[in-house]
């Protein structure tokens, strides 16, 4: 072995105990390099195949560093969707107007995000782990309800919100994958005012309608949505 092999190499940025050195708190470009790397892990794998792990030897940062800039793997990837300001202003933008035509609102803005090259993917992802990663269903669950639904639901008021955020998010649920995953002709060949005519007035009665009342004995409602 040669002396050059033996000449200890500068430790690379984000590497080693602690925080890594290079990547300081008010280091944009490694939360954003963090983010790049996510959203594409995301796009290419499925949500519960995307470890955290694997982001920051991607990203060549500590996972301790993915943990302090986002906080878990699952406000990773709401941040990877490049979303949250924008859907603010946007859930916002729903709960004016006429309130019977708020879900009209809101299905067209969900069918809104399959159109957007920042979240079709990352989205598209999670929805194709579903089925076989506990982990994926929860994450849309939470997606849907904490990030859509529940803050339309704490607007309006009405009883039994888990339950209507469990029914709307269910439908919703169905649609994409229809739509987005399994590539069922009707569906997917439908535009999107048919497809808002079609889903709407289920969405709404979810949301503000009369909800039968709950049989004694009968199992309460719960949040998750499959």
């Amino acid at each position: 072995m040669n002396d050059s092999a033996q000449v200890q190499q500068p430790p690379r940025p984000g590497r080693g105990p602690g925080r890594p050195a290079g990547a300081r708190a008010g280091d944009t470009a490694t939360r954003d390099r963090i983010l790049d790397v996510a959203r594409e892990l995301f796009a290419q794998g499925t949500y519960g195949s995307t470890t955290v792990r694997a982001v920051a030897l991607a990203a060549d940062v500590n996972p301790a560093l993915v943990i302090h800039y986002f906080g878990s793997k699952h406000e990773l990837f709401a941040a990877a969707l490049q979303l949250p300001l924008q859907m603010r202003d946007q859930i916002t933008q729903i709960l004016q107007g006429d309130p019977r035509g708020l879900a009209e609102r809101l299905v067209r803005f969900y069918l809104g995000l399959w159109r957007l090259p920042a979240s079709r993917a990352p989205i598209a992802a999670m929805f194709r782990s579903v089925f076989s990663d506990q982990e994926a269903a929860d994450a849309l669950g939470r997606f849907l309800t904490t990030r859509i639904l529940g803050p339309i639901m704490d607007d309006l008021g009405h009883d039994r919100p888990d339950l209507r955020m469990s029914l709307a998010a269910t439908q919703l649920v169905g649609l994409a994958i229809g739509r987005h995953i399994l590539s069922v002709a009707p569906l997917a060949e439908a535009d999107t005012d048919f497809l808002v005519a079609c889903v709407s007035p289920v969405i709404q009665h979810y949301l503000t309608g009369p909800l039968p009342a709950t049989r004694p004995g009968n199992r309460g409602p719960g949040t998750g949505i499959l």
